[in-house]
């Protein structure tokens, strides 16, 4: 099990990665929160009620919550919405939540993103834990503070920054992802190995194949990892200042990709699994990014399995709804373009018809393998 400390101006937490994770929540539930450190006069999880069935009983024996109350939501994007926010809300006081209150996140991202807006606003801020459920909110979502719910066809269009008291992430809870969720979430440690460097990324390539729930020891390096990357970089750039943006490589075109298909066709992971192609496509195109650094960093994203098939999207859409991600400013798309394994830069003068270019290379040669990319048609040395 691996402790990393993160450091926030709104106070500081931990993230608890590994086997038995969830029992740290004990100390923090009897000690209570805040400078007085008195115990919490109630706790609530916010979870899927699948999930709960499923995890429930372990997770409160574990984390010693004897007297717990529990907030169901149904599974999917559409409850990240302020309604829903507004019906959790009105459903804690009417159970007389307090500021004294502490909620636990028990679910993936939406659950995260949902509870951590939850706790963030209702009397004006209660104590927050989160507990991680997939891969990727394991690695990513979960670590930071970020929250957020949608508006219309805007993801996270309203949101906070709030960092959590703790963050416990065991990968027992891995083992009832289907194979496709499980592999979703390996998509967002392929960009972070990108990122981190020549280890990670060499771990990745060595032992993606062994990379299951039921390989405890390996899948447990490896999550430690791939979120003390997401550590390292929150530390540096809490808010999001420009730092933390290389967290968002191959979401420009991935978010794209799920508005296009109304957040249907695709995971938010498999959606990042495309966007890495395109963008790494892009910065071979820019001249960036070496034709073999390319193939080395998409074959890993290959290697993790089959992707929805993009053959069928139109491209025009795409590129509209590029300058809809969140990091264009001034209405300029701030860019995350690798250059090589462990070294990407911002570029914010990508002209669109070059980014559709590469959206369209990646799309052309989508038949031509059963992972959805093929050799690239065209390539800079």
């Amino acid at each position: 099990m691996r402790s990393f400390r993160v450091t926030s101006r709104y106070g500081d937490y931990e993230v608890v990665v590994g086997r038995g994770a969830w029992r740290r929540l004990r100390t923090l539930a009897r000690r209570g929160g805040g400078h007085e450190a008195r115990p919490y006069t109630s706790i609530f999880v916010l979870t899927e009620r699948g999930l709960w069935r499923r995890w429930g009983r372990q997770f409160r024996t574990e984390a010693g919550l004897k007297n717990c109350g529990v907030l169901y939501v149904p599974p999917g994007e559409r409850s990240k919405s302020l309604a829903m926010v507004e019906g959790m809300a009105a459903r804690l006081l009417a159970v007389r939540a307090d500021r004294r209150s502490l909620l636990v996140a028990f679910g993936g991202g939406v659950v995260g993103d949902l509870g951590g807006f939850l706790a963030s606003t209702y009397m004006r801020g209660i104590d927050l834990v989160q507990a991680p459920t997939t891969v990727v909110a394991q690695v990513d979502s979960a670590i930071g503070g970020k929250t957020g719910v949608n508006v219309g066809a805007m993801k996270n269009l309203v949101g906070t920054f709030y960092p959590p008291r703790l963050v416990l992430a065991d990968p027992v809870v891995l083992s009832s992802l289907s194979p496709r969720a499980f592999r979703s979430g390996l998509y967002e440690i392929a960009k972070h190995a990108i990122l981190a460097g020549d280890r990670l990324f060499r771990i990745l390539e060595n032992e993606m194949e062994s990379l299951r729930p039921e390989n405890p020891k390996s899948l447990g390096r490896i999550l430690a990892a791939a979120a003390k990357v997401k550590v390292d970089v929150v530390k540096r750039d809490e808010r999001e200042a420009r730092l933390r943006f290389v967290l968002n490589l191959g979401h420009t075109f991935g978010h794209a990709l799920e508005e296009a298909t109304a957040y249907r066709r695709f995971t938010h992971g498999e959606a990042v699994g495309w966007g890495l192609l395109a963008v790494l496509r892009l910065a071979n195109l820019l001249g960036v990014l070496a034709m073999g650094e390319e193939a080395r960093m998409a074959e890993l994203v290959r290697r993790i399995g089959p992707l929805p098939s993009i053959a069928d999207l139109n491209e025009r859409r795409i590129v509209e709804l590029l300058p809809q991600d969140k990091k264009t400013i001034g209405g300029r798309i701030h860019w995350v373009i690798p250059e090589r394994v462990g070294k990407v830069r911002i570029m914010n003068d990508i002209p669109v018809k070059l980014a559709a270019a590469a959206f369209c290379e990646v799309q052309a040669s989508s038949n031509s393998t059963r992972m959805g990319l093929g050799a690239p048609t065209r390539a800079r040395a």
